[in-house]
């Protein structure tokens, strides 16, 4: 009997091993086949070139992530340039200007940027800096950026190599160029920074003050902020070496209502451009006056205007940039002091 019980218990032991066996099989089966593991072989290369773009304005393009991870955002990239170190009157202004335009393009998703104060970045060639004993490599140069933003003035330290590189960038390469108040007063012995422009500094002959802008392109991106008319604080600059038949004036003053007899004023009645626009070779230029002080640079308008600007020259807009000719010349008299 002692046998037998033994033999019982081994058999009960074997049977409830075969269930559990049995069970599992059926759970398994139930799940069905696994999912099939990712493809075998090398991935497909992406094709070269630009990144995918999207329809003009439409804010950052995703390509293709890694591995597991989100898709990466592709944006423009600008050069915020900030620079007096060639001399005459410092302009606190440029802090919030360089501040300004790096939280609009952060905020919007249109591009990033990267704000120097000096000239580093100005070159098409391949730089590297001598520290602890060896040469390291400059990580950007031109050729890492679609458009710059340029606020200086004055005699910058620029080599002509750098120079030729800077027009290049912009004639050659169909890159954008945003010009921001004192900057058309940069680089005088370089004529050709010049004719990029359209224009070269000839004075401010009224100081900071009051008066009336009128805007000439309503339908110019970044001009539908403004009223057509509309009065306006700034230390107004006066151009020379500038053609109407070259550029396309998109703000001019209301010279009407400026003291004109000034005898630091040298253009004629309703010929003062504060804004203009224009082709140069394969990119785009776009220029202001405006942005003496830091508070204008608070202004909304003022932001908006500077934020289409950027989007026209890196091609994200697109607007008649054709030279108009000059308005009629006012007939009321001069106003302001």
């Amino acid at each position: 009997m002692k046998l037998f019980g033994q033999q019982s218990h081994g058999m009960r032991f074997i049977l409830a091993v075969a269930v559990c066996a049995v069970l599992g099989a059926a759970v398994v089966l139930s799940q069905g086949p696994p999912p099939a593991g990712p493809p075998q072989g090398p991935p497909t290369a992406s094709p070269q070139g630009a990144p995918p773009q999207g329809p003009p304005g439409a804010g950052p393009q995703r390509g293709a992530g890694g591995r597991g991870g989100a898709p990466r955002v592709v944006r423009k990239q600008v050069l915020l340039w900030g620079e007096f170190t060639g001399g005459g009157a410092y302009h606190e202004s440029v802090n919030n200007a360089l501040a300004t335009i790096y939280r609009i393009g952060r905020e919007s998703g249109l591009y990033d940027a990267y704000i120097r104060t000096d000239p580093q970045f100005i070159t098409k060639q391949k730089l590297t800096v001598n520290a602890d004993g060896r040469d390291w490599p400059v990580g950007k140069n031109l050729d890492s950026f679609d458009a710059i933003f340029f606020y200086g003035q004055r005699e910058i330290p620029l080599t002509q190599q750098q120079m030729t590189d800077l027009v290049s960038f912009v004639k050659d390469d169909g890159k954008g160029f945003v010009s921001a108040h004192t900057s058309f007063n940069a680089f005088a012995r370089f004529p050709e920074f010049g004719e990029m422009i359209g224009a070269r500094y000839d004075g401010h002959p009224w100081g900071s003050v009051e008066g009336p802008v009128v805007v000439l392109d309503e339908n110019f991106p970044g001009m539908k902020e403004f009223p057509p008319v509309f009065t306006f604080r700034d230390e107004f600059i006066q151009v020379k070496d500038f053609s109407w038949e070259s550029s396309r004036v998109l703000m001019n003053l209301d010279t009407s209502k400026f003291d004109m007899a000034n005898p630091n004023v040298h253009r004629g009645a309703n010929d003062m451009p504060q804004a203009w626009v224009r082709n140069h070779g394969k990119g785009r230029v776009f220029v202001s006056g405006m942005g003496h002080d830091s508070a204008i640079w608070d202004r909304v308008d003022v932001q908006h205007m500077y934020l289409e600007a950027i989007k026209w020259v890196l091609g994200m807009t697109q607007a008649d940039a054709t030279p108009r000719p000059k308005p009629a010349a006012p007939v009321a008299p001069a106003a302001v002091k």
